[in-house]
């Protein structure tokens, strides 16, 4: 005999803390991520934890008020302004968890599409990290790797 109304399933949102270890906090996440995509969860959302900017408000509080020290013109390069090296769009699909497309040139002719969601910039190191959506893994680039990014 056959039911006349299906199943019905409810959904509940539990809040928790976990202590991943990892040689890093990049690997860290990577191990959680793995971990929550391999659970049968309908949805998860990461809060906090990601290490973000400690060390430029690490230079800020050691250097309060000190201007940066000149180059000589020789050797000075045009500094191109934020909005223009993308690095404030990537910082900004970051914190709205945003889904975008990354063109990455890998080189010897290998260029990706990536859809994917940024977990972190490393200014310092010029290393992009992202979730590649489909894949469900996490992956780093060099910024200089990246052609373009879309919504």
């Amino acid at each position: 005999m056959k039911p006349t109304q299906s199943a019905r399933t409810n959904s509940y949102v539990f809040q928790v803390e976990l202590l991943v270890e990892g040689e890093s906090n990049g690997a860290a996440l990577e191990k959680l991520i793995k971990s929550l995509n391999q659970g049968a969860f309908a949805d998860y959302r990461i809060l906090n934890g990601i290490e973000l900017g400690k060390l430029i408000d690490q230079r800020k509080t050691e250097l309060p008020g000190r201007q940066p020290v000149s180059v000589p013109p020789p050797a000075a390069k045009p500094a191109a302004p934020a909005s223009h090296n993308g690095l404030d769009s990537i910082r900004a699909f970051m914190k709205s968890n945003k889904l975008i497309r990354l063109i990455v040139n890998k080189g010897l002719g290998i260029k990706l599409s990536i859809p994917c969601r940024i977990l972190n910039v490393d200014e310092e190191g010029n290393l992009v990290t992202v979730y590649h959506v489909d894949e469900k893994q996490v992956y780093t680039f060099r910024l200089n790797e990246i052609e373009d990014f879309k919504e």
